[in-house]
């Protein structure tokens, strides 16, 4: 489904951000990306989304090359793919489900289809009860839950997570992960860019460490090994 091939990354010609990284990812896998700050992690994923381009090398997504995307193609292929942040990125202006319905009303989908969708959603995330609750008036975890709703929306057939455990205390982080792994058992490929060692011991699922812009390790069934 993904494919990085021969991938370099930098910046003004010399900062080197990633260093011929090459993986490959099917479809329905569970995979984390873990390394220091700095190690690589979220370029890998802003160059997955199509916010940057890779200096050398090339990208695929299924039948996109994402590095050849021109402007007017990137809200198409975007649709196929749902981002979560660690800083929640919601609208304070709308509450839960208006911050959920965006997704679809950008796309012009029907307010029949939006009041549908989006209740059922939130339900999955188990925040049905908060649907009219502002951002301001959300825990951290519960932010975080209505951007994992807005990500999930779509039907999505990746969903890529940076870091989102990051602003979150230890009880709302296995919230949060406990809801990425029922997406990928939903049929959702799921890429965790993570610098935390306890998630990626207890997950037990394939791991690619990145170290200075390189890739150290790929193993299915890994731990964090960075000291």
């Amino acid at each position: 489904m993904i494919v990085f091939q021969n991938v370099t990354k930098d910046y003004n010609g010399n900062a080197v951000a990633l260093d011929k990284i090459s993986f490959k990812i099917q479809p329905n896998e569970f995979v984390s990306i873990v390394g220091r700050s700095g190690a690589g992690k979220s370029t890998v994923v802003r160059l997955l989304i199509g916010e940057e381009r890779p200096s050398k090398g090339q990208i695929f997504f299924g039948s996109y090359e994402i590095n050849k995307l021109k402007p007017d193609e990137m809200p198409e292929f975007r649709r196929h793919v749902g981002v979560i942040f660690q800083d929640f990125r919601l609208l304070a202006q709308k509450n839960a489900f208006e911050n959920v319905a965006f997704a679809l009303e950008v796309e012009g989908r029907p307010q029949r289809e939006i009041n549908e969708l989006v209740p059922q959603v939130l339900d999955m995330v188990g925040l049905k009860d908060k649907m009219f609750n502002f951002p301001k008036e959300l825990s951290g975890g519960e932010k975080q839950r209505v951007a994992i709703a807005r990500a999930m929306i779509n039907r999505p057939d990746v969903i890529i997570a940076d870091e989102p455990t990051g602003n979150l205390d230890p009880f709302n982080t296995w919230e949060v992960i406990r809801l990425l792994m029922k997406i990928n058992e939903l049929g959702s490929t799921v890429i965790l860019a993570t610098h935390d060692k306890e998630i990626v011991n207890t997950l037990g699922q394939r791991v690619i460490t990145l170290e200075n812009g390189r890739m150290l390790k790929d193993d299915l069934h890994g731990r964090f090994i960075i000291s």
